[in-house]
């Protein structure tokens, strides 16, 4: 890999855009990053540290601009929605749609803040990995992310605790599970709080990835609320709380998918698609 003797055409035309978002130190890591995710084959730290001559930092500056992030990384979204915006072949259209989704972010390793054990339905096998739920803009001309939050696995303990605090009862014949199968007590503890999160104080005790996608959705419609487009998703979110959520209200038009095993309770009794 060739060093780079100055930013690429591509990023000194556009960082512009995203000056206002940084003091003038961490604009030009921002810059040395974006550069080296378009060109360095390793984008690791060290390998795009490596590919300047110019405006050379120590490996530790671009390592802490990422981890302590001197920035708010609302105004950073914002800046780019703005850029986005400015331009005809990406502005949002009356024919554009939204969708709600969720990505893994698979990792070989375990020691990540955040990480989980989840299920992978593309490689049908459990991974090690991060879980980030998005809100995605699409029409006939572009795509891309409008907002996006990371899904927190269950901090068991405290969602326990939380449980009692707020006067629910739990299973003395469950407590066995804690010890003896802990994947059956924290999915034990999840139903219950599943049934009582109409609560305030215990729907604050954990973010599902449904919560997530209203927040995300009621956050949009709030900065924005001339784009009030349909929303579309899979299956999996394809359920009846969030669909009445959409619906009722933020009263949003949605298309959900159902899978072939799934039924849909109408009047006359549950009927397959």
């Amino acid at each position: 890999m060739f060093p780079l003797v100055e930013f690429p055409e591509l990023v000194q035309h556009y960082a512009p855009y995203f000056e206002q978002v940084f003091s003038a130190e961490a604009f030009i890591q921002f810059k040395r990053y974006v550069s080296g995710l378009i060109v360095s084959e390793n984008k690791t730290v060290d390998g795009i540290n490596r590919l300047f001559v110019f405006e050379s930092r120590n490996q530790s500056s671009l390592n802490r601009w990422l981890t302590e992030s001197p920035f708010s990384l609302k105004d950073l979204n914002q800046a780019r929605l703005r850029l986005l915006g400015s331009l005809p072949g990406t502005q949002i259209k009356r024919n554009g749609v939204m969708s709600v989704d969720d990505t893994l972010l698979v990792h070989y390793g375990e020691h990540f803040d955040q990480i989980a054990y989840l299920w992978d339905p593309t490689t049908g096998r459990y991974v090690w990995a991060h879980n980030l739920v998005s809100l995605h803009y699409s029409d006939d001309d572009t795509d891309y992310p409008l907002r996006f939050q990371l899904w927190k696995p269950t901090d068991v303990e405290a969602l326990e605790k939380g449980l009692l605090a707020a006067g629910i009862p739990l299973k003395e014949s469950k407590r066995a599970l804690k010890a003896e199968a802990p994947h059956k007590w924290r999915n034990y503890l999840q139903g219950v709080w599943r049934r009582h999160q109409h609560r305030p104080e215990v729907a604050a005790l954990y973010q599902s990835k449904l919560i997530i996608a209203e927040q995300l959705l009621q956050q949009w419609l709030a900065a924005y609320p001339e784009h009030r487009l349909p929303v579309t998703f899979d299956n999996w979110y394809t359920q009846p709380g969030f669909c009445r959520y959409l619906d009722q209200t933020l009263h949003l038009a949605y298309v959900g998918t159902l899978a072939e095993s799934d039924q849909v309770l109408l009047k006359s009794g549950p009927q397959r698609l």
